[in-house]
């Protein structure tokens, strides 16, 4: 989950006063019964060899969806076939340290600073010669998808960011925070120890259960639906890429030098100029900043829709076709 460079400015567009209005869908509610994702495929890239579903026409507008953590590919086995039918292929991969996305060398630093992710989904592009694609993300995916989007908008035709802009810092995350916000990171500190290292390690999935519930306090998800996310925490690399994403936030761990001019342009909070539609669930119990603390960082053509019905953290897997239409209309404007 993300540390918040919150903007001050007051300047808001009239999509964004519009926003103060819940967006609610039709069939707004997920399925019973998800559809079985497709065997998973595989594409080199520099340092990794990426697993990732795909749907669709391969001559169709690509759009590509990122999980976060602790989630997976599956939080979007709702969304993609509605994008298919629709006529785009969709690529949703396994990100570092999740499923079966593995490290080409040994000797590859475990590294889970932000624009190293963002460097993936980049190569993952060129890897499968996609010059432009829409964007769609939550948690980990939708920082990553905002780094894109900022530092290459040519290659964003446009951009669905739960929760908004989630572009940091390490000198943002250096600074405190009202208590009640400090606590909502309960486990980012937690991460810091080497008790909290051990503690993931031994119980990843008990931990990550919590994560959900506390984070989606309405989802009433099952343990089908839980267990399938969580056989991607299973990789030998999760825990060593989550404790650095973390520890680096806080200035605890350094990131490496092939990625330090990125997070410099980073670090300056840069604004976002393509075609954008932000999300937000009415029940979103993990930290999240408001609509209008981020709206002037979008300056292109800009809409937020806030998903009313008790959705929380995981919008793509809780509201599928609020999701699925957002990409769809971001593609039209």
């Amino acid at each position: 989950m993300s540390t918040f460079d919150l903007s001050r400015r007051r300047v808001m567009s009239a999509a964004v006063i519009a926003a103060s209005i819940p967006f609610t869908p039709a069939l707004a509610q997920p399925v019973a019964a998800p559809p079985a994702m497709p065997p998973l495929k595989t594409v080199r890239t520099d340092l990794l060899e990426v697993a990732y579903a795909e749907y669709g026409p391969a001559a169709g507008p690509p759009v590509i969806l990122l999980h976060g953590w602790p989630y997976d590919i599956h939080a979007f086995e709702e969304v993609a076939p509605i994008l298919s039918a629709k006529g785009h292929r969709v690529i949703i991969p396994h990100l570092r340290g999740y499923g079966t996305t593995r490290f080409l060398s040994a000797d590859t630093k475990r590294n889970g600073e932000p624009a190293a992710l963002a460097a993936d989904v980049l190569a993952l592009m060129d890897a499968l010669k996609i010059r432009s694609a829409v964007l769609g993300g939550f948690d980990w995916g939708a920082r990553t998808a905002d780094i894109i989007a900022a530092l290459w908008p040519e290659r964003v035709h446009g951009l669905v960011s739960v929760s908004g802009y989630l572009i940091g810092s390490q000198a943002a995350g250096s600074q405190p925070l009202p208590p009640e916000a400090e606590l909502q990171w309960w486990y980012q500190f937690y991460f810091a120890t080497e008790r909290g290292r051990t503690g993931y390690t031994k119980y990843r999935r008990e931990f990550s259960k919590l994560i959900w519930r506390l984070a989606s306090p309405k989802w009433a998800f099952d343990d089908a639906t839980f267990d399938r996310s969580a056989a991607a925490f299973d990789n030998p690399d999760h825990v060593e890429i989550v404790i650095h994403n973390y520890r680096w936030r806080l200035g605890l761990a350094e990131g490496e030098t092939r990625y330090a001019s990125l997070e410099q342009q980073l670090a300056a909070a840069p604004a976002i100029a393509v075609p954008t539609i932000t999300m937000e669930g009415d029940a979103n119990g993990a930290p999240h900043p408001p609509p209008s603390a981020y709206a002037a960082k979008f300056t292109g053509r800009y809409e937020h829709r806030t998903i009313a019905g008790g959705i929380g953290h995981n919008l793509p897997q809780e509201a599928p076709q609020a999701f699925a239409q957002a990409v769809i209309d971001v593609v039209r404007a």
